[in-house]
């Protein structure tokens, strides 16, 4: 899992390791531990609070300092996927070496963006660099965007707030897979313009620094659930989603139907396999990206 990722938001992954434990219903047909069984056997496994996690040698770590020559020879930013087979933000002993080294590179390759992903926000203040003894915080990094999952209403209640409440140049939320129907207005209200340049759903947060009063969520993906015993999303969940979106000007991406897709023009799902299924919205690939203001 390195360059040309498949992953239709991304152009790399990167995973400094490999392996997590279960923490929400998202988690039930996790694909990465499913793959991780598959390569290492069970019994042999990186998934559990008791498992090991798998490190990696210099040449994984090597990787993103070429994309980022690449990146800065061409002038055009490419964008990493970390992790896609483990949680950044997993609060574990052995981890912590290997977070300060992610640091580390993330900060030598500033041409890229670097896209974190997490259903643990609770610890984006004990763990993000720019974080500081106390609760105090620099500015956040300009090529770091944070992001949270929210596979239900209840997730999103939950996680979004933490993440509106962390400083970053670009916040957002993947709804994958999606469960059941989501508002995002329920956790955010449309403002007239973004503090980005562009309309985006915001929120009146109070995190330490008032300077981050008023943030917004930049990007919103969206997707269904695939492989074995994937779950359907009902076409009407996407669909509102993507409405809220549209009305608040905010980036949306819609990844993929998974494994169930609606019958022809019905809104009956039937069960397709993720490439018949396909990734069209009422027609059309939303393939939007947030505009993220450079720090000079």
């Amino acid at each position: 899992m390195g360059a040309l990722s498949k992953i239709e938001w991304t152009d790399h992954t990167f995973n400094p390791w490999w392996g997590c434990t279960r923490v929400s219903e998202a988690c039930r047909n996790c694909y990465a531990e499913t793959f991780d069984k598959r390569v290492h056997g069970i019994g042999n496994e990186h998934w559990g609070p008791e498992a090991p996690r798998r490190f990696f040698g210099d040449k994984r770590w090597a990787e993103p300092l070429k994309w980022n020559a690449r990146a800065e020879r061409t002038g055009v930013r490419e964008r990493v996927f970390c992790a896609s087979m483990a949680d950044v933000f997993e609060d574990r002993d052995d981890l912590i070496e290997h977070r300060r080294r992610l640091w580390l590179l993330i900060s030598a390759t500033p041409h890229l963006d670097w896209l974190l992903l997490t259903k643990r926000p609770e610890n984006f203040r004990r763990m993000l660099p720019w974080f500081e003894a106390m609760g105090q915080f620099d500015e956040p990094w300009p090529h770091v965007w944070l992001g949270v999952t929210a596979e239900t209403q209840a997730d999103a209640a939950r996680r979004i707030p933490l993440l509106l409440a962390t400083p970053a140049v670009c916040r957002f939320v993947s709804v994958e897979p999606m469960l059941e129907a989501i508002n995002l207005t329920d956790l955010v209200r449309p403002m007239a313009v973004g503090v980005h340049g562009h309309n985006a759903l915001h929120c009146d947060v109070d995190p330490e620094d008032d300077e981050w009063n008023g943030a917004v969520l930049d990007w919103v993906i969206c997707g269904g659930e695939s492989g074995p015993g994937a779950r359907p999303m009902h076409p009407d969940w996407a669909r509102s989603l993507r409405d809220q979106c549209v009305e608040a000007g905010t980036a949306f991406l819609f990844k993929q139907w998974g494994a169930w897709a609606p019958a022809g023009d019905s809104d009956i799902t039937m069960l397709l396999g993720k490439k018949a299924a396909g990734r069209e919205l009422d027609g059309r690939t939303w393939d939007q990206v947030p505009e993220v203001r450079r720090v000079a």
